[in-house]
C-alpha cells in the first residue's frame, strides 16, 4: 500500500511540475510570434515620432522633466550616475534633477562633493534626503514625486549611464499619446565581458528586453516598468485610482505599473531607447538581486491577480499577466524535477506502467527548457548580435539550473510575506577589486551547502540514468549537476573572493529568513 501511495505521489508532482514547465515553455514562444509580428512596424513608427517631434516643437516648448535618481550606500557609482544624468542633452531650464539618497555611509559625502559641483556649472539639481528609510525605494520616489516640478519623471539607478539623447528619444512617445503612463528602454550592458556569469546574465536580459517587452506592449497586453531606464507621465502617478508609489512589495515598479494599467493607463516600450548598465559581478550579488525580484514579483501576484481577474480585461490579457507575474514558480518546478529524476528512473526500471510515461513527460520538458535558448538567442539576433547567443546558451542554462533553489525559496517566501527590506545589490562601478562588489559585497549565508548536495544528488542521478542508457534525460541532469555545483561553489564564504571577514563594507543583511538559508526569468 505504501509503495502505491509513494509511487502515485512521485508521479503526480512530477506530472505537475512537467505541465507546469511546459505552459510557460510554450509561453514563451508565443511571446516570440507576437514580438516579431509588430517589431518593425512598431520601430518604424516610433522612429517617424521622434524625428516629427524633433522638428516640429521649439526647444521653448518642451516639456519639463524630472529625473530621479534613487541612491543608497552607492560609493562606487554614485558620482557616475550624476554625472551621466547631469549629461543628458535637454533644453536649457526643462530639466530637474533629484537626487533621492538614503545612504548612511561615506556616499553622502561624494554626493555633496559632485552636487555641489554640478551646481555651480548651472545645473538644476538637488539632495533629497529622509530621516529614515521609510518604504525604501518606493518612499524615496515618492518624496520626489511630490517635490517635481516636471510633467514627466524620469528614473534611473545607480548602474545606470544612460545616453545623452535619452530624455530627447524618451519625451516624443510620450507627447503623442496621452494614455501613456510610461515608456520603458532597453536595458544594455557596461560589463557584458567581464565573465561567463555577466555574459550569460547578459543573454538573459535580452531576450526579456528584446522579446517579452515588446510582445507584450505591442500587442495590448499588460506590461512593467522595470524600475529603471524609463519616464513616466507624473499625471499617472499621482491617478488617484492607480495609487502611487507604494511600500509593501519588493518590487515597487511592478506592483505600479500593474496598478496603472489597472486604471485605463498604458504603457509602451521602445526597443531603441538604449540604457547600459552593471551586471551583478559576483554569484552572491547576482542571488541577492534574483531574490529580491522572484520575492517580489510573487507579492505583487499575490496582490493584484484576484484584482486583475475581476477587471474588465481580456482573457488574453488575464492569462498573459497572470504568466507574467507568477514567472519565477518556474524555479520550483524546475527544482522538483531534479529531485525526483531518480524515483522516476526506479519506477521506469521495474517495470510499472506509470514509468511507460517517462519519456513522454521528458520530451515535454526537452520542448520546454528549449524554449530560453530559442527565445534567447533569437532576442541577440535581433539586437544585430547575430547568432552570437546560440555560444552563451549553454552557460545561461547551467546559471538558470543553479539558481532554481535560491529562487524557488524566494518564490516561497513571496507567498507568505508582505513588504520586506529592500536589499541593494553591490556595484563596482568597473573598479578592479579583490574582493567581489567593490566597496560592498552581499553577506553569505549557508544555502550553498544546500546546492552543492544538490549537485551531488543530479550527478549520481546522471550516473543511474547512464546506467540505464537514458541518454536523453542524461543531459537535464548534467546541466543541473553542473549549474548546483557552479552557483554553491562560488557561493561560499571563502576562495575566489576573498573570506567575508575581510571585506571593508557589508551590505545590508539579505531578506531571507537565517533558517531558510536564502531563498531566472527576469519581472
Amino acid at each position: 500500500m505504501f509503495e502505491v501511495l509513494f509511487t502515485g505521489l512521485v508521479f503526480c508532482f512530477f506530472l505537475v511540475a512537467t505541465g507546469a514547465l511546459a505552459i510557460y515553455g510554450l509561453h514563451l514562444y508565443v511571446l516570440v510570434w507576437l514580438f516579431r509580428r509588430r517589431v518593425k512596424a512598431v520601430r518604424e513608427g516610433q522612429k517617424r515620432v521622434i524625428s516629427d517631434y524633433w522638428g516640429a516643437v521649439a526647444e521653448s516648448d518642451w516639456p519639463a522633466v524630472t529625473t530621479q535618481i534613487p541612491l543608497y550606500n552607492e560609493l562606487d557609482v554614485a558620482g557616475r550616475i550624476i554625472r551621466a544624468v547631469a549629461d543628458l542633452d535637454y533644453p536649457a531650464g526643462r530639466h530637474e534633477i533629484q537626487v533621492l539618497d538614503d545612504s548612511d555611509d561615506r556616499t553622502r559625502d561624494v554626493i555633496d562633493e559632485v552636487v555641489g559641483e554640478l551646481r555651480g556649472r548651472g545645473a538644476e539639481i538637488q539632495v533629497l534626503r529622509r530621516s529614515n528609510r521609510s518604504g525604501y525605494k518606493a518612499g524615496a520616489l515618492a518624496l520626489g514625486v511630490e517635490r517635481a516640478r516636471g510633467r514627466y519623471v524620469a528614473v534611473f539607478d545607480a548602474d545606470f549611464v544612460p545616453a545623452r539623447d535619452f530624455l530627447r528619444r524618451a519625451i516624443p512617445l510620450l507627447e503623442r499619446s496621452p494614455d501613456v503612463a510610461c515608456v520603458q528602454g532597453r536595458w544594455a550592458h557596461l560589463n557584458e565581458e567581464a565573465s561567463w556569469l555577466t555574459r550569460a546574465q547578459a543573454l538573459g536580459i535580452d531576450g526579456h528586453f528584446a522579446v517579452e517587452q515588446g510582445a507584450r506592449a505591442w500587442n495590448g497586453l499588460m506590461m512593467n516598468f522595470n524600475g529603471t531606464a524609463g519616464v513616466w507621465r507624473k499625471a499617472a502617478i499621482d491617478d488617484p485610482a492607480a495609487g502611487g508609489w507604494a511600500g509593501d512589495t519588493l518590487t515597487e515598479d511592478l506592483d505600479l505599473s500593474y496598478r496603472v494599467q489597472l486604471a485605463g493607463w498604458r504603457l509602451d516600450y521602445c526597443l531603441d531607447l538604449a540604457a547600459p548598465a552593471e551586471l551583478p559581478s559576483h554569484v552572491k550579488a547576482f542571488k541577492s538581486q534574483q531574490r529580491r525580484w522572484a520575492t517580489g514579483s510573487i507579492q505583487v501576484a499575490v496582490k493584484l491577480l484576484p484584482r486583475i481577474w475581476r477587471a474588465p480585461l481580456g482573457l488574453g490579457q488575464k492569462i498573459e499577466a497572470t504568466l507574467h507575474l507568477t514567472h519565477y514558480t518556474v524555479a520550483i518546478w524546475m527544482l522538483i524535477l531534479a529531485v525526483l529524476a531518480r524515483p522516476m528512473l526506479f519506477l521506469t526500471v521495474n517495470g510499472d506502467r506509470v514509468g511507460d510515461w517517462l519519456w513522454v513527460l521528458w520530451c515535454v520538458v526537452f520542448v520546454s527548457a528549449a524554449a530560453p535558448a530559442a527565445t534567447y538567442t533569437y532576442a541577440r539576433y535581433t539586437l544585430g548580435g547575430g547568432f552570437s547567443g546560440i555560444a552563451l546558451v549553454p552557460q545561461m542554462m547551467v546559471l538558470g539550473c543553479g539558481m532554481c533553489l535560491n529562487n524557488a525559496l524566494a518564490v516561497i517566501r513571496g507567498v507568505r510575506l508582505r513588504g520586506g527590506e529592500f536589499v541593494r545589490t553591490p556595484k563596482t562601478g568597473g573598479l578592479s577589486r579583490l574582493r567581489a562588489g567593490g566597496s560592498y559585497r552581499p553577506l553569505h549565508n549557508h544555502l550553498w551547502v544546500w546546492e552543492l548536495g544538490l549537485g551531488v544528488w543530479s550527478l549520481t542521478s546522471l550516473a543511474y540514468y547512464m546506467l540505464y542508457t537514458k541518454w536523453l534525460v542524461s543531459v537535464f541532469l548534467l546541466l543541473y549537476g553542473a549549474g548546483f555545483l557552479t552557483v554553491g561553489w562560488l557561493s561560499r564564504p571563502w576562495g575566489a573572493c576573498g573570506h567575508a571577514a575581510g571585506s571593508s563594507k557589508t551590505a545590508s543583511p539579505e531578506p531571507v529568513a537565517a533558517s531558510m538559508g536564502a531563498a531566472q526569468p527576469l519581472p
